[in-house]
């Protein structure tokens, strides 16, 4: 056992935030705390670290243990450069490398017993060394910040000049490069691109020691942990296995709760009613009976009825007028800051009704395509067109649609002038925000907060395009999956970027990758994309080679040709296939159909034959009848059964 939290009580003034928490972490264990926002998650974590003390309970960390934090955000004002702060990681090997350098320089010009000594002291220095990993520390460090997506130019970069998203990998960086028996984790992906997510995946499943994690990207929970440790309403439940066992276990574990509440309840009424009609009787022997049922009614253990999660958002997402086919065409789109060449020749053809997930590495150039669709910077060369009846709903991660100085209320009021008081009103409380709320300025909220009040305001702008930048950031579980959910029902066109592999998966129907200045096209979910993305790449390289070596090669930069040049026939085959399939499935229900008809046409004559006077008088003819409409029936039950698997 490295970490154990013990009967953990926290409150803040009135509201207990943390009732009587208990869980524990065995060496190497990668373990997920998770629950919506406010539930408690860091203000646990900082109980478990000592930046916080429990009003009651203990925690427990193993004889001899260390442990290591990362929070979500860095307060630290760091002096040194990258590397140098990498570099004051491994002080105590430096150390020992120095000590080494010096006793072989000592041991030139020792004889005897200065000499023996010495070398015991050599010895003892370079097995430290060794266990230490002492010869490739370096490489670790580089290993460990090329995963983190910086480069060899960032190196010498000082600390203090970077983003904050920067810092907190730089942190993250130092925390790993310490190798602390356990490593507690407040949001690490949040600011990793997918290729430095499925690095840290990688890092921590081979990870010595153990590992706590907070984090709402549930892809990532996956791939890493095997227990989840859920606070909900103050309470811990565990879980072991990863997040889809747990989420499915979850609402297993919930419907039987409610289930075995409703049962009883039912049981009670049942038993209330019984004795109310023996009372009713008057009789000696049935009041005795009533009293005897009413104390077996008071013996028994009532369950409390499960507390229902009402911090979940309500959105629904329709558009008022439906567009035309063509949705959004950009044609050969190019945008440079400076000598920064973002993308150049970039072609998006984007149709009704499509999903698509616009992918890439940190700094490639998402966001800027989307910002260049909205009209908030310029492109430098190509062309948007946005088709017949396009509205645009934008969702912007940075949020500068939203006005710092106004309150939540005046931000939908002066978007949306005709609506009343009321119906803004509830509108906000389907986002969370009720009470004085309303009142708080955009400025005084946290980020979560702002992403709320810019989904109400796009919910309630009835667009039929969404482009939305990193719309799942900030969101809790809770919210990501109704957020989905909405996505998946809304009958318009939605095109976004997002780092979350779990929302792409569950929402895109075509993902654009934003790779080495072109992008590449896959038609189907991030599974998918997962599956062909090697395979894409490589037919692209091998073409760009192709093209270099011809005096007129004619590839252009946006690369998706390639790869849809190569998945044309295969598309085409498999088009025509599931047409013919739809086609004969249509057929075969029309014919069904026309055998229903016969079938049930045929069944109401029998039943008018059989009411003839000739008929009913003739036993042998009845006989007939009877048989047919037994077999008329039997051949209807099997035909509405195969009609009703069709028709799905």
């Amino acid at each position: 056992m490295i970490l154990a939290c013990q009967n953990i009580t926290k409150s803040f003034g009135i509201k207990e935030v943390l009732k009587d928490i208990q869980f524990h972490i065995e060496g190497h264990e990668k373990t997920a705390l998770v629950g919506i926002n406010g539930a408690g998650k860091s203000t646990l974590f900082k109980i478990i670290i000592g930046e916080e003390a429990p009003d009651s309970g203990q925690v427990i960390l193993g004889k001899d243990k260390t442990i290591g934090y990362l929070a979500q955000q860095q307060e630290h004002s760091y002096e040194n450069t990258i590397y140098e702060e990498m570099l004051s990681v491994k002080q105590h090997i430096i150390t020992l490398d120095r000590q080494l350098r010096e006793t072989e320089q000592a041991m030139k010009h020792a004889q005897g017993e200065e000499l023996e000594s010495l070398l015991n002291t050599y010895n003892r220095l370079n097995h430290e060394f060794e266990s230490q990993n002492g010869y490739a520390y370096k490489s670790e460090i580089n290993g460990v910040l090329k995963g983190l997506g910086f480069t060899e130019a960032d190196y010498d970069t000082r600390i203090s000049t970077l983003s904050g998203g920067q810092k907190t990998r730089v942190a993250l960086g130092r925390l790993l490069l310490s190798q602390p028996d356990i490593i507690l984790l407040d949001e690490p992906t949040n600011h990793l691109d997918m290729n430095s997510i499925a690095w840290l995946e990688g890092y921590l499943n081979s990870y010595r020691g153990a590992v706590l994690i907070i984090s709402h990207d549930r892809y990532f929970l996956d791939r890493i942990v095997t227990k989840v440790v859920e606070l909900e309403h103050g309470v811990s439940r565990v879980y072991n296995g990863n997040y889809s066992w747990y989420a499915a276990r979850r609402e297993e574990i919930r419907a039987s709760e409610m289930k075995a509440y409703l049962n009883q309840q039912a049981e009670i009424q049942h038993q209330e009613e019984v004795i109310a009609k023996l009372r009713s009787f008057n009789r000696e022997k049935s009041i005795k009976r009533a009293e005897s049922r009413e104390k077996l009614l008071n013996r028994m253990e009532v369950i409390g009825k499960p507390q229902e999660l009402h911090d979940a958002m309500r959105i629904q997402l329709e558009p008022e007028i439906e567009s035309g086919t063509d949705v959004l065409l950009v044609e050969h789109l190019s945008k440079s800051f400076g000598d920064n060449h973002l993308f150049q020749d970039i072609t998006i053809d984007i149709k009704r009704g499509e999903r698509v997930a616009l992918i890439g590495n940190n700094g490639t150039g998402k966001t800027t395509i989307l910002k260049i669709i909205n009209k908030y910077i310029p492109k430098d060369e190509g062309r948007i067109v946005l088709g017949s009846r396009v509205k645009i709903g934008y969702y912007d991660q940075e949020h500068q649609v939203l006005s710092p100085e106004k309150t939540i209320f005046q931000e939908i009021s002066d978007a949306y002038p005709s609506l009343t008081n009321t119906r803004i009103r509830n509108v906000l409380a389907a986002f969370l925000f009720t009470g004085d709320d309303v009142f708080k300025k955009i400025q005084d909220l946290s980020g979560g907060e702002r992403g709320r009040v810019s989904l109400a305001k796009l919910m309630l702008s009835s667009a039929n395009l969404l482009i939305l930048d990193e719309p799942t950031n900030h969101l809790d579980i809770t919210s990501k999956e109704i957020l989905e959910s909405a996505l998946c029902s809304y009958t318009g066109t939605v095109f976004y970027v997002s780092h979350d592999r779990y929302f792409i998966n569950k929402t895109a129907t075509r993902i654009l990758d934003l790779t080495g200045q072109h992008l590449n096209e896959y038609k189907g979910n991030y599974d998918y994309y997962l599956e062909k993305k090697e395979l894409v790449e490589q037919i692209y390289t091998n073409s760009i080679g192709a093209a270099a070596s011809t005096a007129n090669g004619s590839l252009t930069s946006t690369g998706s040709s390639v790869p849809e040049t190569t998945s044309n026939k295969a598309d085409w085959q498999a088009k025509k296939e599931e047409q013919a399939r739809l086609r004969k499935k249509a057929n075969d229900l029309k014919k069904l159909e026309t055998r229903i008809e016969e079938l049930e046409t045929r069944s109401q004559e029998i039943d008018e034959e059989m009411c003839l006077s000739e008929v009913a008088t003739n036993p042998t003819k009845c006989m007939e009848l009877a048989k047919e409409k037994a077999s008329i029936e039997a051949e209807l039950e099997k035909a509405y059964e195969e009609w009703e698997t069709l028709a799905e």
